[in-house]
């Protein structure tokens, strides 16, 4: 009788307990949600890692570009080095805040042939090669090395400081090159390849994207320099200076030039000047040993809101033209004060760095076809640059 009697407890305490759990799990049931199906959906599998987007592949245009891109080897001689020395000991009190000589003084022991490396890009088949000035300005003995490690010697064929750009040439014949790209149709945001030889790290490919255009950032000496770079955040360090910037496609976009740093390594900024300026320059020392630019005869300076609302004008970007040079080429084509920039061989004008690419890349005698705004309303014109005198 105690046995059944202990069944019957059991049973009862084990349909209690199942009675609780079917009411508790009753009560954690989502409320239905109106309106929806009832079918079952997929259910996602947690395991699967997510898909990576990677938008290019530049193995295409690496392989194009590294070829093309050598390194240089640039030295000052013995015989060059004591003459800047003997030059240096004649003024024996510089003004150190405007000669570099200072630096290069006995006080500092600087007195030793300078040297560096750098980069460049192979133009020609036939062995000329795109670089910076500012890599060679220094040399008289230069020693190309190529991709493949034929080292070779190179001549300074002409270089435009106001630019920063040199060509050099080699005796070489069926060497690989670049194709330009027009750098006028590039975008931010687009994606580039930085190749050169960073850090004595020959033949390096990094990759970033345009981050501005028509970049001035005041780095080139001289009465009339031409700034207008392209900005990007493919690393560059020292060394990468005249080695190739290229699109996705290895199509030359640029050549690398300068980086913004506190401390002389990348810090995320880098800049390359346009391709459309470079080629015009070049063209012309490969052909001429100078290049003779022409200028348009014209103070400039960017517009701004506030004379944008004195001239009544609609517009708040553009080149102003501030004055005119006496004789220039801008005066006898009938450019007038006040006239705004807008437009310059068919490319718009929103910078004064915008014009100077433009027009940097032309030389005297060929015509530039302006598109100015003259108290609201376009006129067009067409300029035939002289050489500054």
């Amino acid at each position: 009788m105690k046995q059944v009697f202990s069944f019957v407890i059991a049973g009862m305490i084990g349909g209690i307990i199942t009675l609780g759990g079917y009411l508790a799990l009753q009560g954690s049931q989502p409320e239905p949600i109106i309106g929806t199906s009832s079918y079952a959906k997929q259910v996602n599998n947690v395991n699967v890692g997510p898909t990576l987007n990677t938008p290019f592949d530049f193995t295409a245009a690496a392989e194009l570009a590294t070829p093309a891109v050598v390194h240089i080897s640039a030295k000052e001689s013995e015989k060059k080095a004591r003459e800047n020395r003997q030059r240096q000991q004649r003024q024996p009190w510089p003004n150190i805040f405007e000669d570099d000589a200072f630096l290069q003084s006995p006080f500092f022991n600087f007195n030793q042939p300078r040297q560096g490396t750098g980069s460049g890009v192979i133009y020609t088949e036939n062995g000329y090669i795109i670089t910076n000035n500012h890599v060679v300005e220094f040399a008289d003995e230069v020693v190309v090395t190529t991709f493949d490690n034929r080292k070779f010697k190179a001549t300074i064929v002409g270089t435009y400081p106001e630019s920063d750009i040199a060509v050099l040439k080699i005796e070489a014949k069926n060497l690989q090159t670049l194709r330009p790209t027009n750098s006028d149709e590039a975008k931010v945001g687009e994606w580039v390849l930085a190749v050169g030889n960073p850090l004595e790290l020959k033949s390096t490919v990094t990759a970033g994207i345009i981050s501005a255009k028509g970049r001035d950032i005041n780095i080139i000496k001289g009465k009339t320099p031409i700034e207008s770079f392209i900005q990007t955040d493919a690393v560059v360090n020292p060394g990468n200076s005249g080695g190739a910037l290229v699109d996705i496609s290895g199509r030359l976009l640029g050549i690398n030039t300068a980086i913004a740093t506190q401390t002389g390594f990348f810090e995320g900024y880098s800049f390359a000047i346009p391709i459309n300026l470079v080629v015009g320059i070049v063209n012309d020392i490969i052909e001429n040993g100078t290049y003779q630019r022409g200028f348009l005869g014209i103070n400039i300076a960017d517009l701004d809101n506030d004379t944008a609302n004195e001239l009544g004008l609609n517009i708040s970007q553009g080149v102003l033209v501030e004055s005119l040079i006496d004789g220039g080429a801008a005066q006898y084509a009938g450019v007038l004060p006040n006239d705004v920039i807008v437009q310059a061989n068919g490319k718009k004008v929103k910078s004064t760095a915008d014009l100077l690419e433009v027009v940097g890349g032309v030389r005297a005698g060929e015509t530039v076809s302006l598109v100015v705004n003259r108290t609201g309303k376009q006129e067009d014109i067409s300029v035939r640059l002289k050489a500054n005198n």
